[in-house]
C-alpha cells in the first residue's frame, strides 16, 4: 500500500508499505542527506477505487 507522510523540512512523501510494517521512524530524504528530523507524521489519506463490471451500486446491483 502507498502511505503517505508528513517531513517538517521536506514536506509530503508517499512511501510503499505492507499493511503490516511499522510508521517510519524517520524521512527517507532526510536519512539520504545525513539530518537529524522529527518522527515523520503518517496522514490519513483518501483512497480512490472504481468497480469495474456489472451489478455495482451504480447500476442498481442489476445482472443485465
Amino acid at each position: 500500500m502507498i502511505y503517505e507522510y508528513e517531513c517538517k523540512i521536506h514536506g509530503i512523501f508517499e512511501e510503499w508499505q505492507s499493511i503490516n510494517d511499522l510508521p517510519l521512524e524517520k524521512c527517507p530524504q532526510c536519512e539520504k542527506d545525513g539530518l537529524e528530523s522529527e518522527k515523520p507524521k503518517k496522514l490519513i489519506s483518501l483512497s480512490s477505487f472504481q468497480l469495474i463490471g456489472g451489478g455495482w451500486a451504480k447500476e442498481g446491483y442489476s445482472t443485465k
